[in-house]
């Protein structure tokens, strides 16, 4: 079946936004999530309830103050918080992974496309970001809002190693019973859904280009990254 024939697929097309980035606008206006509600996927969205009561648990677990946040992926490039520190870091116990369907900000329901999430095991390099206390309510809800808008990730405290020592930062790892969740897949079919896919938020190639820009931008090597960035490019040829 031709794509334009798929309902969600079409409703995206003629989205007003469809192919803009992500802005700090649909967080606080509630669209990204209206554009969940409105698709396939739409019954996989959390409340803001939800969110909420995710975003307490997280907060409960560490003391009131300035709140540092581990970036990996899209954080690293477009993170769309003020905040008043920046550190390189790197955490232990989880790795970068293409491991997380989109099937709405980089791809459809019936195209998905992949972005990334913190898997088990390894390490990784990324940025941590420190939020100042007086905004740290405000800042995590939308935070929240963008990265738990399906509960595809599990709020973890992890220790983040910068050159000025360790600091706690709360890191976006992956949730393993999420039905988004697309497990290890070998580096040239990670390709081919990239080479494929396009969103709300545009193509997923230029996801990953992004990413790996803004990591080299940071003197940050991805050797996986790297590999995905060669299959896609044999893939065009």
């Amino acid at each position: 079946m031709n794509a334009a024939a798929h309902p969600s697929h079409t409703a995206q097309r003629h989205h007003p936004h469809f192919g803009r980035p992500l802005c700090r606008e649909d967080l606080k206006s509630g669209s990204l999530r209206a554009a969940f509600l409105a698709s396939a996927v739409g019954a996989q969205a959390w409340s803001e309830e939800q969110l909420a009561r995710s975003l307490d648990r997280t907060l409960a677990a560490v003391p009131p103050g300035d709140v540092w946040v581990f970036a990996y992926g899209s954080l690293i490039w477009n993170p769309l918080f003020p905040f008043v520190d920046k550190r390189i870091a790197t955490i232990y116990g989880f790795h970068r992974s293409f491991c997380l369907w989109s099937r709405i900000g980089r791809g459809t329901p019936e195209r998905p496309g992949l972005v990334l999430g913190l898997d088990r095991g390894g390490s990784c390099t990324g940025l941590a970001y420190r939020i100042a206390a007086a905004h740290v309510r405000e800042e995590l809800t939308l935070l929240w809002r963008r990265e738990m808008v399906t509960g595809s990730y599990v709020p973890t405290w992890i220790r983040a190693r910068t050159r000025c020592g360790a600091v706690p930062a709360v890191a976006f790892v992956i949730n393993h019973g999420s039905p988004a969740y697309a497990g290890r897949l070998a580096t040239p079919e990670m390709a081919r859904c990239i080479a494929e896919a396009s969103g709300l938020h545009g193509r997923c190639a230029e996801y990953l280009v992004r990413t790996l820009t803004g990591l080299r931008e940071h003197g940050i090597e991805d050797r996986a990254l790297d590999e995905v960035e060669r299959a896609l490019a044999a893939l065009a040829g």
